[in-house]
């Protein structure tokens, strides 16, 4: 059972096959100016700690000019930066520093739907020439009664209808998520035209790319049918009530990031000063889909990086080795031969690591991202091992899903656990703000787990995953190719073997037992295990000679070796 790199070695040399993007969440990340808000002063104070930490790329939660009802996913300009994080002056300083540390700025772009206080809203709302037709407007339907109904059972991604009356336009407007979020309609041209120039606007500020937010919502069927019941749920609010073959994964879909990426194409080839400008797409969506955003039957690029959420939504604290491996392989399997594999761990969106797979596997599921071929993605705070706050109230809870299901049931579907602020030292609001209250209440366990704590102690997931990124500069792990097995049925480990170099191996225990493997086999080899890269817990150190006939494992443990 194997797979190898899809890709030939000497495509691996541009800057985005084989780096780090690190996610950051700005709102929670660094608060400049005391509002209890992070912001992008914040964030350029902080920038030197992630050089520091080995991050080249990074990539920002949205920060343009909203109301915030799903702050910062509701755009009401996509030309001009939130207010409540700073200026445009700001964004620029942003982008000359991090570029000074040799960092690249990827912007969440967020194309499905606007604000409900863009102006392009309002004017198709009013049905300005021009606008009449820039969000998907739908006469009612009328019931047996004589009383107005939406046109279909349609449900939005946050609970309810999908479909909005509005009173001045006499006509029902889509909506996939909140009802202040209007869907743009991709099927008038002049959406996508000016769409385009708002992507050519940030190209121009210094942004090395986007990563496309709900890319596979943007298309829905003219026909309006209803969706067929799925048999999930008797609730016709519920998102689950029915299966989404009208509202998700259109065919239009590809061709809309195709033509995304002939557009940065075509710019990077304009300014060849600059690197590549690049794209990735968020769409939780099946692996045959996925696959074709990458390249199409007919050989058409789309997104470099269509996102990998298989750690996320395949796998969990109860997952074995053979879930591991397989949803390794599977992805391997179905990515086009010539493209960069792509691993996401965590994001805004989902639990944390330390909250999923378990606050002792941390450093394992580090060492899983970090070694495995192509680009790993890290939500800020998961080199910390930062855990979600279940124990949230409700009276500090914002999010917009949780405030829809009410007090009783919103801990089930809040992502504010995860959204907390970053954890800086063990000053007050863990060094994030000087503010009296902070957007969302910090973590209490910051006092024990912080940053400045993790770089002063002599082992910390921190250091494990500076450790680990450094080993990522290797040539054997930016070219070398690759073989996973399961060893047990707790027990998974991989190689990464190029030219004449000693092979890397990683080996994970994802069970809650000590476990006794033999790799012989799996390595083919005689020969001996040197430890590179070692977790907090472990009674292994960096340098340590191992017998691969008889290794042992402690729960959640990760070790990364060289087989010399």
């Amino acid at each position: 059972m194997s797979s190898l790199v899809k890709s030939d070695a000497e495509d691996f040399i541009d800057w985005w096959q084989h780096t780090v993007f690190y996610q950051i969440y700005p709102r929670s990340f660094k608060d400049s100016n005391g509002d209890g808000i992070g912001d992008l002063p914040g964030i350029t104070s902080k920038l030197q700690y992630l050089a520091e930490t080995g991050i080249t790329a990074t990539w920002l939660s949205p920060i343009f000019q909203s109301p915030m009802v799903d702050f910062g996913y509701d755009i009401s300009d996509y030309r001009q930066i939130q207010p409540e994080y700073g200026t445009m002056e700001d964004f620029e300083q942003l982008i000359d520093k991090a570029y000074e540390l040799g960092i690249k700025i990827i912007l969440d772009f967020v194309p499905n739907h606007s604000s409900d206080e863009h102006e392009w809203f309002k004017k198709s709302a009013a049905k300005e020439p021009g606008y009449e037709d820039y969000y998907v407007w739908v006469d009612p339907k009328i019931d047996e009664n004589g009383d107005r109904q939406p046109p279909n059972n349609w449900q939005s991604v946050f609970y309810g209808s999908a479909w909005e009356w509005h009173e001045g336009r006499q006509q029902y407007y889509l909506h996939q998520f909140t009802k202040e979020q209007p869907d743009l309609n991709y099927r008038n041209p002049a959406v996508v035209q000016a769409m385009d120039d708002v992507i050519l606007f940030w190209l121009n500020k210094g942004v090395a790319g986007f990563r496309i937010d709900a890319v596979n919502h943007m298309f829905e069927k003219e026909s309006l049918e209803d969706e067929p019941l799925s048999g999930k749920t008797k609730d016709p609010l519920s998102y689950d009530y029915t299966t989404h073959i009208y509202t998700k994964d259109l065919p239009e879909v590809l061709e809309m990031v195709q033509h995304w990426r002939h557009l940065l194409d075509d710019f990077s080839s304009k300014h060849p000063e600059g690197p590549t400008r690049i794209m990735m797409t968020e769409a939780y969506a099946g692996l045959t889909t996925l696959a074709d955003y990458y390249e199409d039957r007919n050989g058409v690029r789309g997104s470099q990086l269509p996102f990998n959420f298989h750690f996320i939504t395949d796998v969990n604290g109860d997952s074995d080795a053979r879930d591991f491996v397989y949803n390794v392989e599977k992805w391997l399997i179905y990515m086009p031969r010539g493209h960069a594999a792509n691993w996401v761990m965590g994001n805004h969106d989902n639990p944390r690591v330390a909250s999923r797979f378990g606050p002792s596997a941390v450093d394992a599921m580090n060492m899983l991202l970090m070694t495995l071929p192509g680009v790993a993605v890290t939500y800020n705070g998961e080199e910390l091992g930062m855990e979600d706050y279940r124990d949230m109230r409700w009276e500090d809870t914002v999010d917009p899903p949780a405030r829809n299901v009410g007090e009783q049931l919103f801990r089930n579907v809040s992502r504010d656990p995860e959204r907390t602020p970053f954890q800086w030292n063990n000053a007050s609001h863990a060094g994030f703000s000087e503010a009296t209250k902070t957007w969302l209440p910090v973590h209490p366990n910051y006092r024990e787990l912080n940053l400045e704590a993790q770089k002063a102690a002599p082992k910390s997931h921190y250091k494990v995953y500076k450790a680990l990124i450094e080993l990522r500069k290797s040539a054997i792990m930016r070219l070398g190719r690759f073989t996973i097995e399961p060893i047990s049925r707790w027990v998974f480990a991989f190689k990464r073997s190029f030219a004449n170099f000693d092979s890397i191996i990683t080996v994970i225990n994802v069970s809650d037992k000590e476990q006794l493997v033999n790799l012989s086999e799996f390595l083919n080899q005689p020969k001996k295990l040197v430890v590179e890269v070692a977790g907090v817990e472990s009674a292994y150190q960096p340098g340590q000679s191992l017998a691969a006939i008889a290794l042992s494992l402690a729960p959640h443990e990760g070790l990364v070796c060289r087989l010399v």
